[in-house]
């Protein structure tokens, strides 16, 4: 399982927010620059990057992200506000490895099926949950979709990724979602899912492993110091249990 920690941004600045509440912001007196290379200098080499103005359509962090790329090796995937051919090719031209998409994905998923054609294996849905039902436009728009039915109809046109946030845990540090989680493997045994909301520990990482997540995105855990990156390391390493 890949463990890969988060750096989200508004105004260039890394911050953390509670349940997608845009009020409820919290900075940490790191740039978001630093923060990429410490995660790199322990031994990491991936990087989950958010940008939360886009995420509103309120402007974009491309500046960040090419810092980040030009002067780290981390492998990064980007996400927020990504709603156009253009924005995925900007993303991609300013250093990303991969694309989340979220909001497009659920109101042209045509169009998103034509990014997943033209870069293959880097374009990684953008679920995010709350209450079984997937909520878009930086959280702030409920939807009556289905998490099961969002997912079947990408898995049924190749697309075999999705970064799964459980809202209502996400900047709580509660502990992930595993009763999703563990539905949704079940339900595509195929799916490479990335889990998003809640860690709060090596445990609860170790947990995500052994439940089959491909991949665990980790962000105010750290920061709070809950984890460190030698423990995200570890759980990288640790035999499945």
């Amino acid at each position: 399982m890949k463990v890969i920690p988060a750096i989200d941004l508004i105004g260039g600045r890394l911050v953390r927010l509670e349940r997608g509440d845009y009020s409820k912001e919290k900075g940490y007196g790191l740039s978001p620059l630093d923060a990429a290379r410490r995660f790199e200098d322990g031994g990491l080499s991936s990087l989950h990057l958010v940008d939360l103005d886009g995420a509103k359509g309120q402007g974009r962090n491309l500046d960040v992200l090419e810092a980040i790329a030009r002067d780290t090796s981390l492998s990064i995937d980007f996400g927020g506000g990504i709603r156009s051919a253009e924005d995925v090719r900007r993303a991609f031209d300013a250093g990303a490895s991969a694309v989340n998409v979220g909001s497009a994905a659920v109101k042209d998923g045509e169009e998103v099926r034509s990014w997943a054609a033209s870069y293959p294996g880097h374009i990684i849905l953008s679920a995010d949950v709350r209450a079984g039902r997937i909520a878009v436009s930086g959280w702030s728009e409920d939807t009556s979709i289905n998490i099961i039915s969002f997912l079947s109809s990408y898995l049924l046109s190749g697309i075999d990724i999705a970064a799964v946030t459980d809202i209502d845990r996400d900047g709580m540090l509660s502990g992930p979602s595993l009763g999703l989680y563990g539905n949704l493997l079940s339900s595509f045994p195929s799916l490479r899912l990335i889990a998003s909301g809640g860690v709060s520990s090596k445990t609860d990482l170790l947990a995500l492993r052994d439940a089959g997540c491909y991949g665990a995105i980790v962000g105010k855990a750290y920061y709070e110091g809950r984890i460190t990156i030698s423990d995200m390391k570890e759980a990288e390493c640790w035999p499945r249990g």
